[in-house]
């Protein structure tokens, strides 16, 4: 392990998952007898021969149960990807309020199944780190450039999932108009729009009950934070994990919620699985094309209910996490935000920046930072300092 990059470092990011390697059909132990029986032997012939027998005898006493053998030695699991928390509703209705949601899974090849996927692109190693060059608003009605975004993200009631679970709601809306004061102070020329992000898919290690490895947060949970950021007049983001289902199925299971003109999309790539991958074990990923439909989806539904336009984010810490990022582009009617996820100590966290942002600047840039991982925690001024400028910052 000493010669794996240290993770979210610019190498990490860039260095494509390991291949799985292939299995073999006896233990080390039981080639190593094999050839020193076979060393002495004389003669190609008699040395075939007795070959043959051993393996033949070889493989009725090793093969286990039909399917079973050397299932360990086939699994290529990437050591470096966020562990599926694990969420107890008690007991449940079968049904929710929210609208329903397909269980459609994405394809995947024999050969890229246990592996996180390569891009088709690679990443252009030659960092620049200069400042992105402005560029005039598709959106010019939507809340950037005017505003910085400030988001405390997680879960409600779990400490475990970022700090917005750490608290109740209100003493939530007190810290983060602290922590947004300090960035105000820092750049008076531009306000601070404050905003909660709530889990609304949660990924699981395990199935559940429609095959998607996601848990919905339920639609009573929902209506709370959604009622309760209206009130206080801030901003609330919905964050979909994606697991076995589809981009647009997700969106579609809480466009309820979208419909309101203060709520807004977050999408996580990292728990989004192909078939044969499980949350947790694997780095996931999606594709520019479904970003296109979540944008062009976000536009159609402003459009239709005459409100106005949608902030989506996108989490990104790992280069296979969006496939063909070259392809994606900002579409006018929506504000899309690449966030570079991942903790680690400043210069990690810079140095993520410069990849996941600065090489490939789309529209508007964010960045995440972990209360509790990233030690020392960066300050606002370090924030402002990086290039290009943060449009949104989360904190978890």
């Amino acid at each position: 392990m000493a010669d794996r990059p240290k993770p979210f470092s610019s190498e990490w990011i860039t260095a494509p998952p390991p291949a799985p390697t292939a299995p073999h059909l006896f233990s080390d132990r039981v080639r190593a007898i094999i050839t020193r029986i076979a060393r002495p032997l004389p003669g190609d012939r008699t040395l075939s021969v007795w070959m043959l027998l051993i393996l033949v005898i070889g493989s009725l006493l090793m093969a286990g149960p039909p399917g079973q053998a050397h299932l360990n030695e086939l699994a290529a699991i990437d050591q470096n990807a966020t562990p599926a928390p694990v969420i107890d509703w008690g007991e449940q209705e079968a049904a929710s309020d929210a609208a329903s949601i397909s269980t459609d899974s994405l394809a995947v090849t024999d050969d890229e199944a246990s592996v996180a996927p390569i891009i088709s692109t690679p990443p252009d190693l030659q960092l620049d780190l200069g400042q992105a060059p402005e560029q005039p608003a598709l959106t010019p009605d939507g809340l950037l450039p005017e505003y910085r975004i400030l988001t405390y993200y997680g879960f409600p009631g779990n400490e475990n999932m970022g700090i917005l679970g750490e608290h109740d709601m209100q003493r939530v809306l007190e810290l983060l108009r602290a922590q947004a004061a300090e960035y105000e102070a820092a750049d008076p020329s531009r306000p601070v729009m404050i905003a909660f992000e709530v889990i609304a898919s949660v990924a699981q290690p395990e199935p559940q009950t429609d095959g998607s490895f996601l848990l919905d947060t339920p639609s009573e949970l929902l209506d709370q934070y959604a009622e309760f950021t209206a009130a206080n007049d801030i901003l609330l983001f919905l964050d979909v994990q994606v697991g076995r289902r589809t981009v647009e199925a997700e969106i579609e299971g809480i466009r309820p919620w979208l419909e309101l003109p203060h709520v807004h999309l977050a999408i996580d790539p990292e728990f989004a699985m192909e078939e044969g991958q499980i949350p947790g074990d694997h780095i996931g990923q999606i594709d520019a094309t479904d970003i296109a439909f979540a944008q062009r989806w976000l536009v159609d539904l402003t459009t239709e209910m005459g409100i106005p336009p949608k902030v989506l984010i996108v989490h990104q810490f790992h280069y296979t996490m969006i496939d063909n990022k070259d392809q994606v582009e900002p579409m006018a009617g929506v504000q899309l935000v690449i966030d570079a996820d991942g903790f680690g100590p400043p210069a990690t966290k810079t140095e993520a920046y410069a990849v996941m942002i600065g090489q490939m600047p789309i529209e508007y840039h964010g960045v995440k930072l972990f209360y509790k991982q990233d030690v020392p925690l960066m300050t606002a001024e370090e924030i402002l300092d990086l290039e290009p400028v943060p449009d949104l910052v989360i904190y978890q």
